[in-house]
């Protein structure tokens, strides 16, 4: 079957390149959300990648040869070593994901090119120094389409399965009077990185899949979603239905409570713990 043009999210008359991205945001081109082939890309990486596009974003994005370097402190987060950074950029170097066109066609790219590392004196890489693939350059150029995704909300998430639903949603959730989108089973299956072979059975990719990263949406974003099967042959589930909703001032207001509550008992956890001293 013939994949149908992209809807319209954040469109942009100036094209994606020319929308201005605020502090603390990824303006990601539509066309390197809903992709295939992915699966081996870990959370991590799908993180990374999504600063990296971030650090990178701009009019120039788009143009051969250009470099753009990134401190590894940025990428790592609060870990001390940079083993899980070079194991992510390594991925995304080596992976190649089908992306669908805006007209319905097909591309086979690379997600990232060259990189360098630097080091100042001995000891730990500092710095990351990269390009993007030349082949994703004409997709970058020719894109209209893009979701703005938190990258707050970004670090909050458990588990790739959940980062891949909250993207699928944000490229959406401009949309007026659209509040559904229906897929193929098999299509959710790979836009959410499910690895080929695995979860087989739909009550697994529900339990293992679909059903926490609905969880983790729900309590880190600003809108809502739920999944429903809506087409079945036999007791094969084959079609299902995405649907979203802003949340209402009452539920970002529970929603930042449990999120305050959460900080506090981590602090809690993390807390040293100090014996008296009766003299």
């Amino acid at each position: 079957m013939r994949d149908e043009p992209r809807p319209k999210s954040h469109d942009s008359s100036a094209g994606t390149l020319g929308a201005f991205q605020r502090r603390g945001e990824v303006i990601k081109p539509a066309e390197l959300i809903e992709v295939r082939g992915g699966e081996k890309i870990t959370l991590a990486a799908r993180r990374i990648y999504n600063q990296l596009l971030s650090n990178a974003f701009g009019p120039e994005m788009a143009a051969e040869g250009q470099e753009y370097r990134i401190p590894f402190s940025e990428l790592r987060g609060n870990h001390t070593s940079n083993d899980r950074v070079t194991e992510a950029i390594l991925s995304l170097m080596q992976t190649v994901v089908r992306v669908r066109m805006s007209d319905g066609s097909t591309r086979n790219v690379h997600l990232l090119g060259p990189t360098d590392v630097e080091k100042f004196g001995p000891g730990i890489a500092t710095m990351l120094t990269y390009e993007l693939h030349p082949k994703l350059l004409p997709i970058l150029r020719d894109s209209q389409i893009f979701a703005r995704l938190e990258m707050q909300i970004l670090h909050g998430f458990g588990t790739k399965y959940g980062m891949a639903l909250y993207e699928i949603i944000a490229k959406r959730i401009g949309l007026k009077h659209v509040f559904y989108n229906d897929f193929e089973t098999d299509e959710l299956r790979d836009y959410l990185g499910v690895p080929h072979g695995k979860l087989g059975p739909f009550a697994a990719l529900r339990r293992k899949a679909i059903e926490p990263a609905v969880a983790e949406v729900n309590a880190l974003a600003p809108f809502s979603c739920r999944v429903d099967t809506i087409e079945t042959q036999g007791r094969k589930v084959t079609r299902l239905r995405l649907s979203w909703w802003l949340k209402t001032v009452e539920e970002k207001k529970a929603q930042w409570e449990a999120q305050q509550g959460k900080q506090a008992n981590l602090l809690v956890d993390q807390a040293p713990e100090v014996t008296l001293w009766d003299p």
